[in-house]
């Protein structure tokens, strides 16, 4: 039996081919594919598809011809851009790029992972909805008429306005939320710092990674995916 090489399609939530999209999480997916030189496709798709209900999820479909040249197909749907990489990892697509950390560092990169995806992200979204709403809502709803806009903008606000003050963070002020998120990225770029300042190469044009090292890992996929999430964002 052979098994051909799989095809990835990644739901990215806006097509703009070539471009970086507004989703930390999407770019973060993206990294790992291109970190790994993995060769994907990219569609739009939908919330009202996704497995998890929301963006970035990926198709993989494979083929596997066993004697007999019986050829049969397989796609498979993965929703949540950590559980996508995990399996990816699983299957043997993408490597293992933790695979050799120390305890400690292990700790350390899940800690710097769950300290932008579960704190920073919910700081960003809150400044994104609520003190940069229209532009948010025309960026992330652009493939629906102005009227429609209207009332599914506002259905999304209300959504996550409840979501922000169950989870917390709609429970703070704009001040409050200003000097957490200033404290977040400055605590990252102090490590940085330390990163680059332990660098044994010494050549400031190679790239470095946050852990040290010569390969990037699971948090420098996500830290990239938040940094080019906040150049790239007009909200």
């Amino acid at each position: 039996m052979s098994v051909s090489t799989p095809k990835i399609t990644l739901y990215r939530g806006w097509l703009e081919p070539g471009r970086h999209v507004w989703s930390p999480f999407v770019i973060k997916l993206e990294a790992r594919l291109r970190f790994a030189g993995v060769p994907y496709e990219t569609k739009a798709g939908s919330v009202r598809t996704a497995p998890k209900g929301k963006i970035p999820y990926v198709e993989v479909s494979q083929s596997t011809v066993e004697g007999g040249d019986n050829e049969t197909a397989m796609t498979t749907q993965l929703g949540d851009s950590t559980l996508i990489i995990k399996s990816l990892v699983e299957w043997g697509v993408l490597p293992d790029v933790n695979d050799g950390l120390d305890r400690g560092k292990r700790a350390t990169d899940l800690a710097i992972r769950a300290l932008l995806e579960e704190k920073l992200y919910f700081y960003h979204t809150r400044e994104r909805w609520t003190q940069n709403y229209y532009s948010m809502r025309d960026h992330v709803l652009s493939a629906l008429p102005y009227p429609l806009r209207i009332v599914v903008g506002n259905l999304i606000y209300r959504n996550i306005i409840k979501t922000l003050h169950g989870q917390g963070t709609g429970r703070y002020t704009d001040d409050e939320i200003r000097m957490f998120r200033k404290e977040i990225w400055e605590t990252v770029n102090d490590l940085l710092v330390s990163a680059r300042a332990g660098d044994r190469a010494g050549d400031r044009r190679r790239p470095f990674w946050i852990l040290g090292g010569d390969t990037p890992r699971e948090s420098d996929a996500t830290l990239f995916g938040f940094v080019v999430s906040v150049l790239v964002c007009t909200a």
